[in-house]
């Protein structure tokens, strides 16, 4: 007998595995990068059968791999990691094994040696196994509806039924949804197959091994209604069709045709793909809890499928899912998505791709794009619904999604996304404390963005096009001048508006404008904000809600985008500002010398200069912005610098003797690290803003270094900040960070700032003082290590709470953060 999922009085148990089960951990509810290390391999006496669980290497989903055995130097041998459409290979860290007999070491765990038939359990509570029901899953699938063709089901229903425990299927999870980031099993708990008029109505899922739902191939009208799925290893509903019903389809992500050999007749081939059917009134949480690319409802190769009123939530990737554009027609309305992206990432509570036949059409006319989006897909409608993704964007149009239609949606955290595409209709939506993400858009896309309220200037990524943006961006109300007029060259927003959207009820969810609103001067229009998600009454007493974020002042948001020639840099506890504009006049100083003048000082820290004097020369270099006046101080190597500056329209110059050293470290290896090793005693950094990604916060303070990501800021943050809390007043001697060149993220641009507040002073650092700056050079597959160090190892100053203030280290994707594996504060001698 052979199961991998048992059940104590109705509860799954867990699987013997490394690292043991922990719920507050992610992913995998616990992740090591040794799980299957040769030296973790060497207390297995057989591991064959046991199942490694794998991120990918980005975040895109999981692989899975069954272990068939150990070679002869005792390194685990496995099958697998076909569960994912976009092979780059595992994370390295975020790594799990199971079903291995030496891992059985925590109550609540089992392990079944299927040699003996023997069954091996840990409980929680020995007393109540006497009279426990013990159950194992075996069967994939519970209930078939199964046609022939021609011949299809027609017309059968069940009602309040419940299904659970069925047996997982990751391991057959191959098939690729054409070039998405999916591979698919087509089963579930149950399976729709050549059926018409069929459906499900107040059905409950519960902890089912794999799908909860597949709709395969042939289907017309299955209504789905009132259902109930949680805690499922899988999706929740899928919709899928035949690849035969595409027209010159392809299956991996690198995969062309070229515009001389494609079919160009509009639509599908054939009619096996579902279509017409409905998911409505159903709540969906708790997906994903073993297959990592996985969501509430997918819907790949099937056309007018209609999702409402669904509440979906607590989601290991996205909420909804829509793999490709064939072959739209999709209406999604009145559903609530929030709590998605929970392990993975670059995602949204909605997703979606088009890598239709039009995309990357090799030998295909400009021109012709627009027209060509149009053959695989019918525009999809997203309309009236609550959106939330806390690790990625609300909702996210990804490569060449196109044809949508989106208004009357209210974005609560991460905006939208419009990633290169043609036709997206975007109007009468609402982003609280965000904006509409455009990403590589095509010169001639057709977008038309209008009547929306934003809060915040456009962020744009990856290139975007130098003349006009879209059709038409235009009408839309932004909560400050500065982000309306950002991207007025564009063609942007001639006709926008400014103002307070005045939101009647934020705190309680509703943002409908009051009556004196401008949103209604450029023909915003309310809609309801009391008809999102689940609407019977059994599900709604049971279904969450999302969290309410309080509109902010877009000019205090941690995630600005502050101009490059508006950097600043900290040195010797002064904050410098290049000149811009009519401050050459102001301060008597010609645009041909510039400078960077003094807008703020560290009272604790004794320096000759005062605010308001403009630098202009370090050793007679001219220093005109932050990166030449870095490139002087940086040569100091601790000589005296030699800095000419402007008083009162006065020229006038300074010995500066005794300042900070900036000391570069890098190595291939943490051990080969000479000048600035990892120290053996670490300040916990305890908080970060935004929220970054990947790597718990933690990993800043475990005294390693990692080939990784570490705990990352989101692409296209700028000035997120880490926040290290000493407990009391400390003399600093030295800041050290350590960071990793994970693709081109080695890099550090960081201002650090310090405050004595016997409370937690919050992210501004208008209410920290500044200590200086760090500015090192990384490189790829290098760790760098980076330290300000004060003379003579005397004090930065005496402060409890350290701010790190981070920036973007290179231009893609709107910006990409350093990949920080440490810091380090090191405390000042008594002297």
């Amino acid at each position: 007998m052979i199961f991998d999922q048992l059940f104590i009085n109705g509860k799954r148990q867990i699987l013997a595995r490394f690292p043991n089960y922990d719920p507050n951990s992610s992913p995998y509810n616990g992740a090591s990068a040794d799980a299957f290390s040769k030296k973790r391999a060497d207390t297995w006496e057989n591991p064959a059968g046991g199942f490694i669980h794998a991120m990918h290497r980005h975040h895109w989903g999981g692989y899975h791999y069954r272990i068939t055995g150990k070679n002869s130097d005792g390194e685990v041998v496995y099958e697998g990691g076909w569960q994912n459409n976009r092979q780059m290979g595992m994370h390295p860290n975020h790594r799990m094994v199971e079903n291995i007999r030496e891992e059985l070491d925590s109550p609540g765990e089992w392990f079944l040696d299927s040699g003996s038939d023997l069954l091996h359990f840990m409980p929680v509570n020995a007393n109540t196994l006497p009279s426990a029901l013990v159950e194992a899953a075996r069967l994939k699938h519970l209930v078939e509806f199964k046609g022939l063709p021609g011949e299809p089901v027609q017309h059968v229903s069940l009602h309040g039924l419940t299904f659970r425990h069925t047996a997982r299927t990751f391991m057959e999870t191959r098939e690729p949804l054409l070039r998405s980031d999916w591979t698919i099993y087509r089963g579930g708990a149950i399976v729709f197959q050549n059926a018409e008029n069929c459906g499900l109505q107040n059905c409950e899922f519960d902890q089912l091994g794999g799908n909860g739902i597949f709709v395969n191939k042939y289907n017309r009208h299955i209504n789905i209604s009132g259902c109930h799925l949680h805690d499922c290893g899988a999706s929740g509903i899928c919709f899928v069709g035949d690849p035969s019903s595409v027209r010159s389809p392809k299956f991996e992500y690198r995969e062309t045709n070229d515009y001389n050999h494609i079919d160009t007749q509009k639509g599908p081939v054939g009619r096996q793909f579902p279509s017409d059917c409905i998911v409505d009134d159903c709540l969906i949480h708790n997906m994903s809890v073993v297959e990592k690319q996985a969501t509430g409802v997918q819907i790949s190769m099937s056309r007018r499928i209609n999702l409402r009123h669904c509440s979906i939530y607590d989601m290991g990737r996205a909420g909804i899912n829509i793999s490709e554009g064939t072959f739209g027609g999709h209406v999604i309305e009145h559903c609530d998505v929030f709590n998605t992206v929970r392990e993975t990432g670059d995602h949204g509570s909605f997703n979606s791709w088009g890598r239709d036949r039009f995309w990357h059409l090799k030998n295909a006319p400009p021109a012709e794009l627009p027209s060509l989006s149009k053959l695989d897909t019918d525009p999809t409608i997203i309309r009236n619904s609550r959106w939330r993704c806390d690790r990625g964007w609300d909702v996210d149009l990804d490569d060449g999604s196109s044809h949508y239609e989106i208004y009357n949606n209210l974005f609560l955290q991460g905006g939208l996304k419009l990633r290169e595409g043609f036709y997206r209709n975007v109007y009468n939506n609402i982003a609280i404390n965000n904006t509409l993400h455009p990403h590589v858009w095509y010169d001639n896309s057709m977008d038309r963005i209008e009547r929306n309220i934003w809060m915040g200037a456009y962020r744009p990524a990856g290139g975007m096009p130098k003349g006009k943006w879209g059709a038409k961006v235009d009408y839309n109300l932004f909560s400050s001048l500065t982000a309306k007029e950002k991207y007025k060259k564009h063609g942007c927003d001639q006709h926008s508006v400014v103002g307070d959207p005045q939101f009647l009820d934020p705190a309680n969810g509703d943002y409908r404008v009051s009556p004196e609103s401008m949103a209604l001067t450029i023909g915003f229009k309310n809609f309801p904000m009391d008809q999102f998600g689940v609407r019977s009454e059994s599900l709604k007493a049971i279904a969450k809600k999302p969290q309410f974020p309080v509109p902010s002042d877009e000019s205090k948001r941690s995630v600005s985008r502050r101009p490059k020639n508006n950097a600043e840099v900290l040195w010797l506890g002064m904050t410098l500002r290049p000149l811009t504009g009519e401050q050459f006049s102001a301060f008597g100083v010609s645009r041909e010398q510039g400078g960077l003048a003094i807008t703020r000082m560290n009272p604790n820290i004794r320096s000759p200069f005062q605010v308001d004097d403009v630098i202009q020369t370090v050793n007679r270099k001219g220093v005109r912005d932050v990166a030449t006046f870095l490139e002087q101080v940086e040569t100091l190597d601790g000589n005296a610098a030699h800095v000419t500056f402007v008083r009162e329209q006065r020229a006038q110059t300074e010995v500066v003797a005794d300042y900070p050293t900036l000391i570069v470290d890098s190595a291939n290896t943490a051990a080969r690290l000479k000048h600035l090793p990892v120290p053996n005693h670490q300040h916990p950094v305890t908080f970060a803003h935004p929220a970054t990604n990947n790597e718990p916060l933690a990993a800043l303070s475990d005294k390693q270094l990692a080939p990784n990501y570490g705990p990352v800021f989101a692409n296209g943050v700028q000035d997120g900040c880490y926040k290290t809390d000493l407990g009391s007043l400390t003399p600093i001697a030295q800041l050290t960070s350590w960071s990793y060149g994970m693709n081109a993220r080695g890099t550090q641009s960081l201002m650090l700032y310090g405050s004595a507040a016997t409370k937690d002073p919050g992210w501004d650092p208008a209410d920290f003082l500044p200590i200086g700056s760090i500015s090192a050079i990384g490189s790829l597959h290098q760790f760098t290590a980076a330290a300000l160090r004060a003379s003579d190892r005397k004090s930065l100053g005496t402060y409890r709470w350290i701010l790190w203030r981070t920036q973007p280290v290179t231009a893609v994707s709107g910006g990409e953060n350093t990949a920080f594996q440490e810091f380090a504060i090191e405390v000042a001698k008594p002297r």
